[in-house]
């Protein structure tokens, strides 16, 4: 290729680029720290559809995938400061921010996918809606993030009696440690990218996870046995700076979070036919699915846990509200 033609090629991609940025009277970045054609970026890139579409193209979202902008934590600070106009993360990286967020990540506190939405769909988001607004956060869309569950390298785990003594890597938390322990399993905290081998090689009977993660990272070959209790469902918050939103007219406003709510139907849709995808690629390579299971004792087991960290009135009331959502 000439000097000549390269340059050409360069001017026209940048007068393509002026134009589109024309088009754009504001344009907003949005990060995510998952992978492009992750559900969740999927996610927000259909609200960016849906926001340029009802705009007029006066309104463009840019979305950043694969922790481009930075962390979790870090993209959450900088979308608070109005650095970065969009962040989607995990109730679990909001829990110094937003305490009431620490309760989502009890055990076995959603009876199902389904009755998680219908929980965060309701007042009880609205309500969490107004805790995020006083961090300068606001919150425009509860998305799903899965459902972790057991699996292991020994045996079907069918009973709680099944769990005694055996070893589950967990992640580095206090609360997970304490659920092991109250299931009698031994917690082995470690880091995500040493579990195959710690399976494989005994130090460790097997982990936790979802479906997409216990395909994606190989452990379905080194732990067949995948017991489908769903102890913990975390839900993901797409979040905007307040800074940004108040910047929007009442009507800009009302299409940004239009086009957000909808974006969480679609995101729900997408995460639920990855969950099934992976769940059929690892039963053809072999895994046995244990989902028939009376999970009653597994959550009645979590009483001392409950007892430690749900220790405010308020956090009691809010956790009691929870359960009785239908």
């Amino acid at each position: 290729m000439t000097t000549t033609t390269l340059a050409g090629l360069l001017l026209s991609a940048a007068l393509v680029t002026g134009a589109s940025a024309q088009n754009c009277e504001l344009t907003l970045r949005s990060s995510d720290t998952h992978p492009d054609g992750y559900p969740t970026v999927e996610g927000v890139k259909a609200m960016a559809e849906e926001v340029k579409e009802k705009t007029d193209g006066r309104i463009c979202i840019e979305v950043f995938p694969s922790a481009q902008l930075g962390e979790e934590k870090d993209t959450i600070e900088q979308t608070q400061f109005g650095v970065i106009d969009m962040v989607r993360a995990s109730f679990g990286t909001f829990n110094d921010i937003v305490p009431d967020t620490q309760l989502f990540s009890l055990p076995y506190l959603f009876r199902s996918e389904q009755h998680m939405h219908k929980v965060m769909d309701g007042p009880i988001g609205d309500e969490l809606g107004e805790a995020f607004a006083e961090k300068d956060l606001v919150a425009l869309a509860y998305y799903d993030g899965g459902a972790r569950s057991f699996y292991n390298s020994q045996k079907p785990i069918q009973s709680i009696e099944d769990l005694q003594g055996m070893k589950f890597r967990v992640m580095q938390n206090d609360v997970f440690v304490d659920m092991m322990d109250a299931l009698g399993a031994n917690a082995t905290p470690m880091p995500y990218g040493e579990v195959y081998s710690a399976i494989q090689t005994g130090v460790i009977d097997g982990a936790e996870n979802n479906y997409p993660s216990y395909d994606s990272s190989g452990h379905a070959e080194v732990a067949k046995y995948f017991t489908l209790d769903q102890h913990l469902m975390v839900p993901e918050l797409v979040a905007m700076s307040k800074m940004t939103w108040d910047k929007l007219s009442p009507e800009d406003q009302e299409i940004v979070l239009t086009a957000a709510q909808n974006s969480a139907v679609l995101e729900r849709k997408l995460w639920a036919e990855q969950e099934e995808a992976s769940r059929a690629k690892v039963e053809e390579a072999g895994a046995e699915i244990i989902a028939d299971i009376d999970k009653q004792p597994f959550i009645d087991a979590m009483a001392p846990v409950y007892e430690k960290y749900v220790t405010t009135p308020e956090a009691q009331d809010l956790v009691q509200r929870i359960r009785d959502t239908e």
